[in-house]
């Protein structure tokens, strides 16, 4: 799986490990490495640590300003083959390294988090140490940032695990190094979990270890290098549905006895004061029509698909006027439920037709969303979500009553 390996300082042995996985971001891994290593240095003066890009053969010179970053840490360079891709294979490289190392903790961050600081690896790191196997952050965020990990992601983990973690498919995340064998040894890996599903697998693979899963929060917003966030939805839609409804298969022994679900540790609560989040705008008319035109392109497929109520309801939906329209959470719990169980019944060269034509659901629930919170402080969104995501628990047995065995 590592195509090279560059290790000009020799490391053999590391107690702590910084992952940053890359492609082509030689105009941002600079400061990223920088940031990083004075983090260690503050923070765990006294460990041995190092940073690794594990990258997808960047031809922007980005393995370059990785090793020219002025940081006294030490470094080692990974790459994948030039025709792979994808952050999954960055980091099933990682794992493999990571047995190596003799580590203790590892960090995973991105490489285009524009307001990173060296704190962020103080509140990643030292819930490892203080007994935590696997953490995600709690980044402040705005009610319309990822809606797609408030509306689905978000509910559906939470009511197939039993564990309340609000962003587990933030992309950075820190974890216990033995948890590397349990990640390499994990079922359901797939092209999409090598795409963007890998956030997703991780997630379920260390909630569905047994493991001690925490939350670490952050106090900031987590803002990216100015790229358009709608661009790769489709694809990352796409992976993210691919890899929750393999995983359910992988896993079904364990979620079918999962009842409810139960919090999850968070650190720093004490933290400092939060930053505001940048604003986000939706323009919830035009989800709207998508959501109207998805109908002429989907319903067959849909209705073969899905219980005749959940389609019944559907079609009302799809004649409200946008004034009036909603988009009960019952109603898009039942959805998606069926869908995954459609998924598991289908042919592999069916799936991908099944995940494409739930887009327009999506932005129909997303509109759904707006509507509801448009009126609502942060606070107020994030209570809506939780009783949405009460909702997916309640309405549970309808999707362990028609699992395909």
């Amino acid at each position: 799986m590592i195509a090279v390996e560059e290790n000009p300082q020799n490391v053999q042995q590391a107690d702590i490990v910084v992952a940053i996985p890359t492609f082509n971001e030689a105009s941002t891994i600079g400061r990223a490495v920088e940031i990083v290593g004075r983090g260690l240095r503050e923070h765990y003066p006294d460990r041995s640590s190092v940073i690794i890009n594990c990258d997808n053969h960047s031809v922007d010179g980005t393995r370059e300003a990785f090793f020219q970053a002025p940081v006294d840490v030490p470094r080692l360079y990974l790459s994948t083959e030039p025709t792979r891709r994808g952050k999954g294979a960055n980091l099933l490289m990682l794992m493999e390294k990571i047995t190596a190392l003799d580590a203790q903790a590892v960090l995973v961050l991105e490489a285009d988090i524009t307001n990173v600081t060296p704190v962020w690896v103080r509140l990643f790191i030292e819930p490892i140490f203080r007994g935590a196997a696997y953490v995600t952050p709690l980044y402040v965020r705005h009610k319309y940032e990822s809606t797609l990990t408030s509306t689905l992601v978000y509910p559906m983990l939470r009511c197939l695990y039993g564990r309340r973690v609000r962003q587990p498919d933030a992309g950075d995340c820190a974890f216990r190094a033995d948890m590397a064998s349990t990640f390499l040894g994990a079922p359901a890996w797939s092209e999409a979990v090598e795409g963007t599903g890998i956030d997703v697998w991780m997630g379920t693979v260390a909630l569905t270890s047994r493991a001690p899963v925490w939350q670490t929060l952050i106090g900031s917003p987590k803002r990216h290098r100015a790229k358009d966030p709608f661009a790769h939805l489709a694809a990352r839609f796409r992976n993210v549905l691919a890899a929750m409804f393999d995983q359910m298969a992988a896993y079904a022994d364990f979620w079918k006895r999962v009842k409810w679900s139960k919090p999850t540790a968070l650190f720093n609560l004490d933290g400092r004061e939060m930053d505001n989040p940048p604003l986000v705008e939706i323009n919830a008319v035009r989800l709207h029509q998508r959501f109207v035109e998805g109908f002429q392109e989907n319903e067959a497929l849909w209705r073969g698909v899905l219980d005749p109520a959940a389609m019944n309801k559907l079609d009302e939906i799809r004649r409200m006027p946008y004034e009036q329209f909603t988009f009960p959470s019952q109603t898009w719990a039942a959805v998606l439920f069926d869908a995954a169980c459609a998924y598991r019944r289908s042919a592999p060269e069916e799936r991908l037709r099944l995940l494409d034509s739930l887009m327009p659901l999506y932005m129909g629930k997303v509109v759904s969303f707006v509507k509801r919170t448009e009126r609502m402080s942060v606070q107020q969104a994030e209570d809506h979500v939780e009783e949405t995501c009460a909702i997916f628990e309640e309405y549970k047995p309808y999707l362990v009553d028609r699992w395909p065995s």
